[in-house]
């Protein structure tokens, strides 16, 4: 055949029948005579190629790697190899580079990659350049020679930066350095990279799954290396970019638990910042739970219990911080709205409404009067939709102990008193409407209505009075408490100035003090000293506002009933009797002077 001046071709065809007919002996000998045959043909790279292809598969690889050693001695020497002969031989050595790796022949497989390198011309920039040397960068890694692997990665970085498998292996040795902002850099950079599918290896796509699961993979490197803050970056990155909804929710659970590892070994004092950390997590899984269009109904409902338990617990661990606790509550609530809705899921709802109210109410107490309204106006709208969660429940059946009625008309009623809204009256209505509605809760109302910025005098007495009625039909009354409510109603009712001095106020004022009295007697040793000190003073005090009004009538009787007060007084009597029996006498004096000159002007 070579005689007959064949083709290099069909010479090589001849090759390939005497190996498929097993005649390996007589198919290298001939493929050696027909190498030296066409040594000066430019399609010689072919020949070669075919050669080392079987000494391969016949597992000669001594003999291969000779072979191939001549060819790049030669690639050097101006025999070069035809572009499609070299794309060839590339693919051999890479082919036979990975199955080192898979077998873990790490030395074996760098070898094979070192031979492909030997073709790429030194400053050459190019996707398989750079494909090249992650490859060889990964059996430096396994060999655990960093600073090789580094050289690697920075020529493949020169080559393609662009690369999120350049950025992986950046990200790689970064771990193994231990460097977390070199780390976090390589994430953010493939993060970035995901977001568009780019032309990556053999020219074609990275899909946005690929990406992903590198950002998957570099979570699970992190946390192999016991570098937790690494991998929650990855994971984090994860779940901004990923569009596989399910791969998502698994992410967003591994960083919950990352984050909650954190809070248990965390201090005190950071455990609201790694609390801070968490929320935005939580709340990207309620968004991805509330629109996952792939999830079965019992998938959704076994995400969302999921989470929502957690935001539930959090909020247990916030109570330094009302406004994380309302945060956590308002998120479990609506993740408990993607389950279905038996009386279990509604009580839980209830408890997280009521919860998120307080804890507005609470924000609004330590907020600056500018930043009220906003606190106080999510407390109502919490409210509102706890009244029809509650609703609902009650409709299910009776809760003959429960205090949700009371605790929402409460927060009600603060809410709208500070944002001074007039349906605070009907509020009021409605706790008197309760079948039993306890003092405690009244004496509550009161001390609400006049927190600042409430101001409802009116109300507030209202509801004083009422609590001091019921106080008084217990069988045992509390005189303590009925003593608390008879304070605050004189001194909310008795006149500061000579403005608000009315017949009708002073009458009013004078029952309370009959009732004052009127405990006194009942338990004389119970009745704080100082206490009975207040009520004199505050009824001279208005018996003497009387005198300089001219009112000496008036002025006797208060400056009178002060008097008898006295006697109750115990260490301070005899002082005080001293310093207001003076001023008593001449109020008397005066009284008869005005009764004669009244008979003698008649």
């Amino acid at each position: 055949m070579l005689e007959s001046k064949v083709s290099l071709e069909v010479c090589l065809s001849t090759v390939k029948l005497l190996m498929s007919e097993d005649r390996e002996v007589l198919a290298f000998d001939y493929l050696k005579r027909v190498c030296q045959h066409f040594e000066s043909s430019p399609d010689l790279g072919t020949a070669l190629i075919l050669h080392i292809e079987l000494l391969l598969q016949k597992g000669r690889e001594l003999l291969a790697k000779q072979k191939i050693e001549d060819i790049i001695t030669g690639h050097y020497t101006g025999k070069q190899l035809t572009p499609q002969a070299l794309t060839r031989l590339h693919v051999m050595l890479w082919d036979k580079a990975s199955k080192h790796f898979e077998a873990k022949n790490y030395s074996e497989t760098l070898q094979w990659y070192n031979y492909s390198l030997s073709f790429f011309k030194a400053g050459q920039t190019e996707p398989n350049s750079a494909k090249l040397q992650r490859n060889r960068a990964s059996c430096f890694l396994m060999l655990k020679q960093l600073e090789k692997a580094k050289e690697a990665i920075k020529e493949a970085e020169r080559c393609d930066p662009d690369s999120i498998f350049t950025q992986f292996s950046v990200y790689k040795i970064a771990v193994q350095e231990n460097n977390v902002e070199k780390a976090v850099e390589a994430v953010n950079a493939m993060g970035r990279l995901s977001k568009s599918p780019s032309a990556g290896e053999d020219g074609l796509l990275v899909s946005e799954n690929a990406a992903s699961n590198l950002l998957s993979l570099a979570a699970q490197i992190a946390l192999e290396n016991e570098q937790q803050e690494t991998a929650m970056k990855a994971l984090g990155s994860l779940c901004e970019n990923s569009k596989d909804e399910s791969q998502v929710l698994t992410a967003l659970r591994c960083l919950v638990r990352l984050v909650l590892s954190t809070i248990e070994k965390s201090r005190e004092e950071m455990r609201n910042v790694d609390m801070e950390v968490l929320l935005p997590y939580l709340k990207m899984a309620l968004q991805k739970v509330s629109h996952q269009s792939r999830l079965t109904a019992e998938k959704r409902t076994e995400e969302a219990n999921w989470f929502r338990k957690i935001a539930w617990n959090s909020a247990l661990q916030c109570e330094s911080c009302p406004d994380r606790m309302r945060d956590f509550f308002v998120l479990s609530y609506q993740l408990s709205q993607l389950c279905p809705p038996d009386r279990t899921l509604l009580m839980g709802q209830k408890t997280c409404l009521l919860m998120a109210a307080a804890a507005s109410l609470e924000l609004c107490r330590k907020s600056p009067h500018s930043g009220q309204t906003e606190d106080l106006t999510q407390a109502l709208e919490h409210i509102q939709i706890c009244w029809e969660v509650w609703k609902t429940l009650k409709a299910s059946g009776s809760f003959p102990k429960d205090p949700t009625d009371t605790l929402l008309l409460l927060y009600e009623f603060e809410a709208r008193a500070k944002l001074n809204d007039p349906k605070v009256e009907t509020v009021l209505e409605s706790v008197l409407e309760l079948e039993h509605v306890e003092t405690k809760v009244l004496e509550t109302i009161a001390a609400l209505a006049m927190e600042p910025p409430a101001h409802y005098p009116l109300l507030c007495k209202k509801a004083l009075r009422v609590a001091l009625s019921l106080h008084r039909k217990q069988p045992q009354a509390d005189l303590a408490r009925c003593r608390k409510c008879i304070h605050s109603l004189i001194k909310l009712s008795l006149p500061s100035g000579v403005s608000e001095v009315e017949v009708r106020v002073l009458e009013e004022v004078w029952d309370y003090y009959e009732e004052a009295l009127s405990i006194i007697a009942a338990a004389p040793d119970d009745f704080p000293e100082m206490e009975t000190l207040w009520l004199l003073t505050r009824a001279w005090n208005t018996g003497v506002l009387l005198y300089s009004l001219a009112q000496y009538p008036e002025a006797e009787r208060w400056c009178g009933l002060a008097m008898s007060f006295i006697r109750h007084l115990g260490s301070l009597q005899e002082s005080y009797e001293t310093k207001m029996s003076g001023l008593y006498t001449e109020i008397l004096d005066r009284l008869d002077r005005a009764k004669k000159n009244l008979i003698t002007e008649e």
